[in-house]
């Protein structure tokens, strides 16, 4: 059987990358033009650059859309998938296997797309054998938000001091954000998920303000603030990267095409203080979460001092 349209086009976007056709940096086609190019469906060309995100050959960029990633030229060609069995003994299945692959489906193409019937096809089994390592789809999220937060190891003790340690777990959460761009949608506050590689970032957290005199309900409300800003940025960072790859517009492309709007509105006197500020193509995301992170750790240090 001839291999499915996806690995033949990831296969080809995979030997441009590693030949140095497509370089560092350089932006890669929109799903939906990938979708119109190759003449296929636009659930399989978001296989294909979930495909090449998950072998590290491309990364998502606010403001670039889906970019060569830096690493790209480093990496070896990722082994093929095996094909499914058209019969005979098929592998046991395993959590992780289970994880990892319902991970990936989050990653290329949403939660929403995640279930256990496209989960059991995506592992060639049959979905009554995946109720063996999870009770139903809410389970499964929940497994797959514990296995991300154990991705980065927490150091023990970590940098000095109480400042440097927020930094260090705030940056952490953010980069996971930035690459499982579904993981804020699956966190709540109000009913937070009890899961141990979750609670360790939190437990972590605590700890970081040992020593500074607080009460432990203002220790966890700053534990919980600070998660929050995280999480609020990173859907707008989530939201961002999901308009491009469904309108292959970029957030520098579509505030251009605004730009007569805006100068109509700036320039009827209505808002000075507006029009008086630099004009600016296109938010950057990093640089507001930096700065909303420095002036949030600037008021709380202002609370220790007090």
């Amino acid at each position: 059987m001839p291999d499915p349209p996806y690995r033949r086009i990831t296969a080809e976007f995979r030997t441009r990358i590693l030949t140095g056709d497509l370089r560092a940096g350089d932006r890669m086609p929109s799903i939906r033009q990938i979708a119109q190019r190759w003449g296929v469906a636009v659930a399989t060309a978001t296989k294909v650059v979930a495909a090449l995100r998950d072998e590290g050959l491309v990364e998502a960029k606010v403001g670039s859309g889906t970019v060569v990633s830096a690493q790209a030229g480093h990496r070896q060609p990722a082994t093929s998938p095996r094909p499914r069995q058209a019969g005979g003994a098929k592998q046991a299945l395993n959590r992780g296997q289970v994880l990892r692959t319902a991970i990936a489906i989050a990653d290329g193409e949403g939660l929403d797309a995640v279930s256990m019937r496209r989960l059991a096809a995506e592992l060639g089994a049959g979905p009554m054998s995946l109720y063996r390592h999870v009770a139903n789809k809410d389970e499964l999220v929940t497994q797959m938000v514990d296995q991300i937060f154990g991705e980065p190891e927490l150091p023990d003790p970590g940098p000095e001091g109480w400042r440097a340690k927020l930094e260090l777990i705030a940056r952490l959460q953010w980069e996971l954000g930035r690459r499982h761009l579904w993981l804020p949608r699956a966190i709540s506050f109000t009913r937070p998920l009890l899961v141990p590689n979750m609670m360790a970032h939190t437990e972590w957290t605590l700890r970081a303000l040992d020593g500074l005199g607080l009460a432990m309900d203002v220790r966890m409300q700053e534990a919980i603030t600070l998660h929050a800003l995280v999480i609020t940025a990173a859907l707008s960072m989530a939201d961002e990267v999901e308009a491009e790859q469904a309108t292959g517009v970029t957030l520098t492309r579509w505030w251009l095409a605004r730009r007569e709007r805006a100068g109509e509105v700036l320039g009827s006197g209505r808002f000075p203080l507006l029009a008086a500020i630099a004009e600016e193509t296109a938010p950057d995301l990093d640089r507001l979460f930096e700065y909303s992170l420095a002036r949030h750790l600037d008021g709380f240090a202002a609370l220790v001092e007090r």
